[in-house]
């Protein structure tokens, strides 16, 4: 285990839950999915992961999950990523998306 947080650290941490607009492969890519991803209050966000070997993107379309909202945008492939979605990782060969229970506005946070 990592060393330990203080919950202000933590705090500073934006999660909030986000509804799957669209999902696509990035051409050129085996790995990445870009993600047009729904925030709440009409605020659209991408997201490129590397979910590729661990999901289709139709399996994604319609479904809620949980987003860092605060991170420094990054590039891959020449898309870019506003936003990080969460996922549990048990080995390179089980990927799990960490979602809500039950339907939960958009833009909702996690805390």
């Amino acid at each position: 285990m990592s060393s330990e947080i203080s919950m202000e650290d933590f705090k500073k941490v934006k999660m909030v839950v986000g509804t799957i607009l669209s999902a696509e492969r990035v051409k050129g890519s085996e790995k990445l999915l870009r993600l047009q991803v729904s925030l709440g209050n009409n605020v659209v966000k991408q997201s490129v992961a590397g979910l590729g070997p661990y999901y289709n993107p139709e399996q994604l379309v319609g479904k809620q999950y949980v987003f860092v909202t605060n991170l420094k945008p990054a590039v891959l492939m020449g898309q870019v990523s506003e936003v990080m979605i969460l996922a549990a990782v048990e080995d390179r060969n089980k990927v799990s998306l960490i979602c809500p229970d039950s339907k939960i506005s958009d833009g909702a946070p996690v805390t």
